[in-house]
């Protein structure tokens, strides 16, 4: 647009000063048109008048053209004895606005004439004229129109004209370029008076008029908001009494009959009532009563009014009215859930329950009863609440308990509740759900064929909460494998359903999934951890995803996984399962890895863990560590079991075999025994547990010397003292182990130990006492002995200092010890 008015206006600077003569008087050439406004799409005529005198064609030759803006028109050129006549036809003008130029092309191409030419359309009639007149300070009338769909692409003009009938006063209010509404001002109408209004439109291609309206400025009045009152109708079941009146400013209308629209809706629902009650002519100094409502329930309410044909008024302040109580009709749906106590032979029961399509609580403040008798009475009453659902025990044979509403009014009639036993049977598979829209869940089951089926409960609850109130049921026919089931659900939470089988004689076993109606990625990923690892695998776990975390139901788990190549692997884990293992992993590699948590609304990534497995990783060294301890426990048992096949001389190497005189028997010294023990030459203390040779004979008085030889050179023998005993061949009658006497040898020394060495040798004498050793009657004790010929030994010091008493027989000092008159020494065996 700015380059075609640019050259437009280069065309008439060339105009001007090529189409001047040289007096500067008059113009070379002149453009006619018929019109320079015309209907847009119709046809322009023009003609072009050259004098010949004009310089730009005197002596040339030249031809004529048309221009409109970048089109080109040729034009039919005539003469006569003043001037050069062209003419053109323009069979459609499709330009709101543009410039036909005529032109003169010698050697140059001049612009000597030309007109501007402007196209659009008449105005169309205005249409849907409204006004509206407002009550409030100041009072005026509001009118407007529409002034058509066509645009004219001209300058349009709009007046207001109105005629008062009674006064028979015109008034014209002329409009701004585009404004099709105006404010009339208190003073140019009157409220109860008709009055004829109407609207013109002009522009240059013509003028028009739209039709009349009759209007009364008091019927076109929309009034403020009314203000609303409720409450009960005394004395009368489910009405309630609205009492209303118009604004502080509009009061003065209160004679007036006006038009009234109510409507309504109970207090826990969404949407108000579809058809607004109509209330025609009614002033507001009476009252309107609604009834036909349910008693006791608590309403909504909300008035308009009107005068006559005129603007409803907005909505009032919505008020609350309740209805006068009566007692609960109707029967309620329950849905109980029975378990076992059978140590105390005890039914525990969940019962839930919902008012049905029939019920009506009929009052405000309702609670529940449940109770085993079918009469009321406070000796069968279970619970008594105001939510839900119960919790109660009963005997195991109890069949069925009661289910009532209270209110002020009264109570309903019972609900039977039957007990039904839970079953052992599974039915229900496959159930699924699908979000439907912001409120609704659908859920899908399968069921198989069964004659004693009637039916299904479908269970939802929200798994974040516990509260067992939020739980909600739904009970539909055997028939059915789908229900959609409609409630408060919020996006990203966890719901439990479960869809339960019911059986003539029970409930059967349930089916349940966790569902959401929107999911999300989860919010948190958890952190991955090295459980063990071994050769050249690594085996990963990590922690349950919280519920309230997770945001859907997990799909799946993916842990990637990359060398230092940057090589990238992924291992794959089912939603029921934390762990995964890494196989085929290199010994000298550094490996990076991240885990991937999906669900069917996203995924997130976890943080990134490095690892690398060792050449000797713990799982060898843990091998390693049993093969070896396994091979020291086989070591320790051989050990152990040598050990106890050789007890015996372990025995007497670490414990050497002290007899003690009061607990044993002769019976248990062998011969084998005494050439077992060795005199200790290391040290000063003799051993006193020295044997050189022990042996049992029976000698009736005294042995003699062959047979003391004979006894001395038989010094080796080993024979058990036991035999040499109770088994001697020596004691006629003697049975062996079966002795009543436990016998023992005595030594008989025929002088004192000082004394010179007797020739005669010693005396034993063999005696079968039944009395323990050292419990001798006896009345001498020996002080000493002699080991050796030239060395005296006692048993507790040097031999000098066991001296005897004066007048003491030596045989009578070893009577003390009968047991070591037993003992034979050998003197070759020290040497």
């Amino acid at each position: 647009m700015i380059s075609m008015w640019l050259s437009v206006i280069v065309m008439l600077v060339a105009f001007v000063n090529g189409a001047r003569n040289e007096d500067d008087v008059e113009p070379c050439a002149k453009v006619q048109t018929d019109s320079s406004v015309v209907p847009l799409g119709s046809p322009v005529r023009a003609t072009c008048v050259i004098r010949k005198t004009c310089p730009l064609v005197v002596g040339q030759a030249f031809h004529i053209e048309w221009r409109l803006g970048e089109h080109l028109f040729p034009g039919n050129l005539s003469a006569n004895e003043s001037s050069i006549v062209s003419e053109v036809f323009i069979p459609s003008f499709n330009h709101t606005r543009s410039f036909l130029a005529c032109c003169v092309r010698a050697s140059t191409v001049q612009v000597v004439g030309g007109v501007e030419i402007r196209a659009g359309y008449p105005p169309e009639a205005p249409q849907n004229i409204s006004c509206q007149t407002n009550l409030t300070t100041p009072n005026t009338l509001t009118c407007s129109w529409d002034p058509g769909q066509q645009e004219t692409h001209l300058l349009t003009k709009y007046s207001l004209h109105t005629e008062i009938w009674d006064t028979n006063e015109n008034f014209t209010y002329k409009l701004p370029a585009g404004v099709h509404r105006y404010i009339i001002p208190r003073t140019g109408f009157g409220l109860f008076s008709d009055m004829k209004i109407y609207v013109k439109a002009v522009n240059e291609l013509g003028e028009t008029t739209s039709e009349p309206i009759i209007l009364e400025p008091v019927s076109a009045a929309k009034f403020d908001p009314p203000i609303l009152k409720i409450q009960a109708v005394p004395r009368r079941y489910g009405c309630l009494q609205l009492s209303w009146s118009l604004s502080q400013q509009q009061a003065w209308m209160r004679d007036f009959r006006l038009n009234l629209e109510v409507r309504l809706k109970t207090a826990d629902s969404r949407y108000w009532s579809e058809q607004p009650i109509l209330v025609n002519r009614v002033k507001q100094a009476k009252s309107v009563d609604q009834c036909r409502l349910r008693p006791g329930t608590q309403y909504l309410a909300q008035i308009r009014v009107r005068y006559q044909q005129s603007p409803w008024s907005e909505w009032s302040r919505r008020q609350s009215g309740v209805t006068l109580e009566t007692a609960p009709t109707g029967r309620l749906d329950s849905w109980t859930k029975v378990s076992g106590d059978h140590p105390h032979k005890q039914l525990n029961i969940q019962l839930f329950w919902k008012p049905s399509k029939q019920f009506r609580a009929n009052g405000q403040n309702v609670s529940y009863i449940v109770s085993g008798k079918k009469l009321p009475g406070a000796n069968g009453k279970m619970c008594s609440t105001k939510g839900n659902y119960c919790t109660f025990q009963l005997p195991e044979k109890a069949k069925k308990v009661y289910l009532r509403a209270v209110n002020a009014a009264g109570k309903s009639r019972p609900t039977e509740v039957r007990i039904y036993r839970p079953k052992d049977r599974a039915v229900v598979s496959g159930v699924s759900v699908i979000p439907q829209d912001d409120r609704s869940l659908l859920v899908q089951w399968k069921s198989l064929v069964s004659s004693t089926l009637t039916g299904f409960v479908v269970e939802w609850r929200p798994l974040l909460k516990t509260d067992l109130s939020l739980t909600q049921f739904e009970i539909t026919d055997r028939n059915k494998t789908s229900l959609g089931i409609t409630g408060s659900f919020e996006p990203y939470k966890p719901y439990g359903i479960s869809v339960y089988p019911r059986f003539k004689d029970g409930i059967g076993l349930p089916q349940t999934v966790n569902a959401y109606l929107r999911q999300k990625a989860p919010s948190m990923v958890p952190k991955i951890q090295i459980k063990k690892s071994w050769q050249s695998h690594v085996e990963l776990t990590w922690d349950e995803i919280p519920l309230d975390q997770r945001n859907g139901n997990i799909q799946s788990y993916k842990v990637f996984y990359c060398d230092k190549q940057g090589t990238i692997n992924v291992v794959g884990a089912e939603p029921g399962e934390r762990r995964v293992v890494l196989k085929g992993l290199d010994t000298e590699s550094v490996y990076e890895a991240f885990m991937m948590v999906s669900t069917s609304g996203g995924s997130s990534n976890g943080s990134t863990i490095h690892f690398k497995i060792e050449p000797f990783d713990a799982v060898a060294v843990v091998t390693f560590s049993t093969v070896s301890g396994v091979g020291m426990s086989l070591l320790l048992i051989i050990v152990v079991m040598t050990c106890f096949s050789n007890q015996k001389r372990l025995k007497q190497r670490f414990w050497p075999a002290v007899p003690d005189p009061a607990n044993s028997s002769i019976k248990r010294w062998t011969s084998e025994s005494t050439q077992d023990s060795h005199l200790d030459w290391d040290n000063e203390e003799p051993n006193p547990m020295y044997l050189s040779h022990l042996s049992f004979l029976e000698f009736p008085v005294k042995l003699s010397k062959e047979d003391d030889d004979a006894w001395l050179s038989n010094a080796e023998d080993t024979s058990d003292l036991g035999e040499s005993i109770c088994g001697s061949p020596f004691l006629p009658g003697y049975t062996g182990s079966n002795c009543d006497s436990v016998p023992y040898a005595t030594v008989i020394f025929s002088g004192p130990c000082d004394s010179p060495t007797s020739k005669d040798p010693h005396a034993y004498l063999r005696s079968e006492s039944t009395q323990p050793l050292l419990e001798t009657e006896e009345s001498f004790t020996p002080k000493c002995y002699q080991n050796m010929a030239t060395d005296e030994q006692c048993f507790f010091g040097p031999c000098h200092d066991c001296v005897p008493e004066k007048g003491t027989d030596p045989r009578i000092l070893w009577d003390d010890f009968p047991f070591l008159r037993a003992l034979a020494l050998n003197d070759s065996q020290i040497d």
